[in-house]
């Protein structure tokens, strides 16, 4: 979907521009029951077949990711945002961070990356029919995404690939929420869901760790909101660009990441 002619430079732009509780593992034991892998799997296709079936959802949540210097010292870098989706190809995500306010608005045919606080924005046309698609495409261009699978049409799938281990450790409450708590393994990262136990069994904090980078830094999101039924505007998902913004190249958006450039040089992300 992307112009090949962009994808490095939109590569740079696009890092992490879309974008717990850890027990510490060293000899500690888990309390009570650890439960059947099957068990994980089957929560985990019952989150993504009921996300699947929701044409619109309407979400808030945190977000944080760490940063390991040189020193391994461990650095968390904190945004909040939220997401309107309308399937099959529409959006509108915000994020807003210590360091950056972003906007990507996905009408079906444009999808436009917004600096709010630099009163940029650039804007490349979309190719396929779905969120699916966009998010591929985003992907292939070096965007990082790494909770976009919870919303995909197959978010089985897509979190399932590559995992070697799973279990369902028991149960926990996030937000108020009581949750199962459920833990993966593949060979570079390990990942931890929980999904809302009930008839509306959505995700409400995903957890990755890296094990590829020293001091195994993580990213974590963690939903606030979720609305299966909003009652979206005619034109919410139409870009207007704000007065005075300028529309530039990608590779001219400057810098949009939740990490600001100075700790992303000194330190190794997640």
């Amino acid at each position: 979907m992307m112009g090949a002619v962009y994808a490095n430079r939109v590569a740079r732009v696009l890092r992490r521009a879309v974008g717990a509780l850890v027990v510490p593992v060293l000899g500690l034991a888990l309390a009570g029951p650890v439960h059947a892998a099957d068990d994980a799997s089957a929560i985990v296709k019952a989150m993504s077949d009921y996300v699947a079936s929701q044409k619109t959802i309407a979400m808030t949540f945190d977000t944080s990711i760490e940063v390991v210097t040189p020193e391994i010292e461990k650095i968390r870098f904190a945004s909040s945002g939220s997401l309107d989706l309308n399937r099959p190809n529409q959006f509108r995500a915000h994020r807003v961070g210590g360091y950056a306010d972003v906007e990507a608005v996905s009408d079906g045919k444009l999808f436009t990356l917004l600096g709010r606080n630099l009163n940029r924005y650039a804007q490349l046309p979309i190719e396929g029919g779905t969120i699916d698609d966009i998010v591929a495409g985003l992907r292939q261009a070096g965007a990082e995404l790494p909770a976009a699978d919870l919303i995909s049409s197959n978010a089985y799938d897509a979190l399932m690939g590559g995992v070697i281990d799973g279990r369902h450790i028991g149960r926990g409450v996030i937000d108020g929420v009581e949750c199962e708590h459920l833990a993966f393994r593949t060979l570079d990262t390990d990942w931890q869901l929980w999904v809302e136990i009930g008839e509306h069994p959505i995700p409400r904090q995903f957890v990755i760790t890296s094990k590829a980078v020293a001091a195994a830094p993580e990213y974590t999101i963690r939903i606030k909101s979720w609305n299966t039924a909003p009652n979206f505007a005619a034109d919410a998902f139409a870009f207007t660009a704000p007065k005075g913004a300028e529309k530039v190249d990608f590779a001219a958006l400057g810098e949009m990441d939740e990490v600001p450039p100075s700790a992303a040089a000194k330190g190794d992300l997640k």
